[in-house]
């Protein structure tokens, strides 16, 4: 296929459907709606409100970019890089949409910019979500009053090092008080990744170096079918989906490892990953009485995935390396609330409960290398039960809420089915919130917070297994990880235009990577987490207003960490800029230029390198009374995206130098036949659990 013909044909395409464009619109009957009254955005598009970022996109330049994930990587402190959505200086992020989680990430794919509504950035969530979560985003979409049947179909081509395809179809058909709905999305990927290792310690009193170098590719084929219902009738509504997501990947890895001065053997690593998951969410929401609201959540989620890894060098006598996994995984969940007036405010009480259950299935298949890297069977479970209570009040300029949550904890680790009782605990945690704010004016206000939070590590970094990756160097999990214990206090203002956000967290018991020598016959270096002490703070100020068709975000800011692991500090602070630009040009064009950068400095226990400037940008165009989108993307023009790191652990030097492949353009069509948004207005019971699956 030929690039540079794809691109013509696209900007030929873009410059014929300008021409039809400016013909008046035809008031087609398969299209026409009932419109929500939009004013022009003359104010700020953000604004903050607490500690809550609230972004209005209706009548903004921001409406007709395409799809969410382009919408929220214009705002500001959050960004999106893959498809994948972060808040800057936070972690764990929850994501909802009308109230109910986005479980699968290529939900904000296939939601059009042109029904968004509002989002709303939580920056200090309170009791009523899991203490995991580090922000929250909230989405609400614009109501919609066609009945009947839509259709929206979302196709994206990309080119990098290699071809990315995707494609989305969504149905909905929507009859009296009931709606049906059903979805596929199908996806072929392939990346490619390339980069060395660079070891070097002391080890029988000389100094050695262990390294390696890789070119790692990532074919993957996915998809996702879907399906469900929602009930709206009177102060009632319910609904229910059921989600299926098959997945076959391939992991090819060519490369060499050496030792010394000694010459470079060559490697070869070919895994194979056949995956499924199944999903069930249900949800019944009664308002009754005065502004009194009964809600209940309830999910269901099962995963398994089996894997196979062959290390080969064709060129030595060393033999192969052969080992299986496999990885099942189940949860049950549900979640009541009831929210009421009380004392002048809002008043939200409720209870989460969740079961879990994971197991690993190690086998290594090498005789030689399973003297220090044995088989095993780790199995994990979980059950917990929470109660949460919050408040909220406002009077006249002063704002107040205050919330705790108490939650009890029983898990259970079993090794070769022997129950370690060194591992397996049962905790009593309660963890409060408060926050108070003053509003001078509209565009003036100051909020400061506290929060007090326990963070569980995820399950993929609590499980026992090790994992072969060459001769001389071992990955896994550590099941002896203990729960963080957070306390954040948060500084929010608004004056003129400029927002600021400040955040200091004292984690103790965080986890971070080490590496360090691992005890075998011969020499081993172990990559893997342990608990750690570390202080933070998160400093950036935000400017953005749109100026007539343009509309510039400036974030600034800084992220500084105090922290020591033996003799050595991590203490080098990392600053940062951000500045998105989005034109809204005549004639239905949009145009949209990001440009980033950052210092060399410390996360934990890594030291990242610097990428002082980075540009994104993209040119699209609307057709068809906006039914039609089409844009052409560019990610990392000039190349100079930066993902090196070092570390320094337990008398261990890493210097890791990786190129990925973020470079590239893109094509992205997404067709409507009478858009209208789901009405599932059901959450996931446990967010936070399904996270910690991952």
């Amino acid at each position: 296929m030929n690039t540079r013909l794809i691109i013509t044909n696209i900007i030929a395409i873009f410059i014929a459907g300008s021409g039809r464009s400016q013909n008046p619109e035809v008031a087609d009957s398969l299209v026409r709606e009932l419109q929500e009254v939009v004013v022009a955005a003359k104010q700020h598009i953000t604004k903050l409100v607490g500690s809550t970022l609230v972004s209005t996109i209706p009548g903004s330049n921001l409406a007709d970019l395409g799809n969410a994930l382009d919408v929220l990587d214009q705002l500001p402190m959050i960004k999106v890089e893959d498809n994948a959505v972060t808040v800057i200086g936070k972690s764990n992020v929850e994501i909802y949409i009308d109230g109910r989680p986005m479980c699968d990430g290529r939900e904000l794919r296939q939601l059009r910019s042109s029904n968004l509504k509002k989002v709303e950035l939580l920056m200090a969530p309170g009791a009523a979500y899991a203490s995991t979560t580090g922000a929250v985003l909230k989405i609400t979409t614009r109501r919609n009053f066609i009945k009947g049947l839509s259709v929206t179909d979302q196709f994206r081509l990309q080119r990098r090092r290699k071809w990315y395809v995707t494609d989305h179809l969504g149905l909905s058909y929507r009859i009296g008080e009931w709606e049906m709905f059903a979805d596929g999305t199908v996806n072929l990927n392939n990346s490619l990744v390339r980069g060395t290792t660079v070891n070097r310690l002391n080890y029988d009193g000389k100094a050695t170096v262990v390294g390696g170098s890789q070119s790692n590719s990532y074919p993957v084929t996915a998809g996702s079918v879907k399906a469900g219902f929602n009930y709206s009738g009177g102060s009632q509504s319910f609904g229910a989906y059921y989600r299926y997501n098959p997945e076959l990947g391939r992991f090819n890895n060519s490369g060499a490892e050496w030792l010394d001065d000694n010459p470079a053997v060559r490697r070869q690593i070919d895994r194979r990953t056949k995956g499924r998951s199944h999903l069930a969410l249900l949800y019944y929401e009664n308002r009754f009485a005065e502004n009194c609201q009964l809600h209940f959540d309830g999910d269901f989620s099962r995963f398994d995935a089996d894997n196979s890894v062959a290390t080969s060098y064709p060129q030595s006598v060393n033999p192969d390396v052969n080992s299986t996994d496999r990885r099942k995984s189940v949860l049950w969940a549900g979640k009541l609330s009831l929210k009421f007036p009380l004392w002048g405010g809002e008043t939200t009480v409720g209870t989460q409960d969740c079961y879990t259950h994971t197991s690993l299935d190690y086998r290594m298949l090498n005789a030689a290398v399973s003297e220090y890297i044995p088989s095993s069977l780790t199995d994990a479970s979980q059950t917990s039960a929470a109660v949460f209570a919050s408040w909220a009040r406002m009077m006249g300029r002063l704002s107040l809420s205050a919330g705790a949550r108490y939650e009890y904890t029983d898990y259970d680790f079993k090794v070769n089915g022997l129950r370690d009782d060194n591992i397996s605990r049962r905790d009593h945690l309660l963890t409060p919130d408060v926050s108070l704010g003053y509003s001078f004016s509209d565009d003036s206000q100051l909020t400061l917070s506290y929060r007090m939070a326990t963070v569980k590590p995820p399950y993929s970094q609590l499980t026992g297994a090790l994992n072969y990756v060459g001769m001389h160097e071992i990955e896994g999990g550590n099941p002896g990880l203990r729960d963080e214990r957070m306390h954040d206090v948060q500084l929010s203002g608004m004056w003129r235009g400029f927002m600021l956000q400040a955040d200091f967290t004292r984690s103790l018991d965080t986890y971070a990577f080490v590496k360090q020598l691992y005890p075998a016959d011969n020499l081993q270096l172990l990559m893997h987490p342990v608990n750690i002490d570390v202080s933070a703070l998160n400093l950036y100020l935000v400017w953005g207003r749109p100026l007539r068709r343009w509309t510039p975000n400036i974030t600034a800011g800084m992220y500084r960490q105090w922290l020591r692991l033996g003799d050595n500090r991590y203490d080098k602070p990392i600053f940062s800029y951000f500045i998105d630009n989005t034109f809204a040009l005549p004639h239905g064009w949009t145009v949209t230029a990001n440009i980033s950068g950052s210092s060399e400095g410390d996360m934990h226990t890594n030291r990242f390198g610097a990428s002082w400037f980075t540009m994104d940008a993209s040119v699209g165009k609307t057709f068809m009374n906006k039914s039609l989108t089409v844009k052409m993307s560019a990610t990392d023009i000039f190349n100079t995206s930066n993902y090196d790191w070092t570390m320094n652990t337990y008398g261990i030097s890493v210097d890791k130098r990786q190129s990925y492949d973020r470079r590239g353009i893109a094509l992205h069509i997404i067709y409507s036949f009478q858009p209208r948004k789901s009405r599932y207005k059901g959450s996931s019971a446990a967010e936070a659990e399904l996270k910690r699956l991952e």
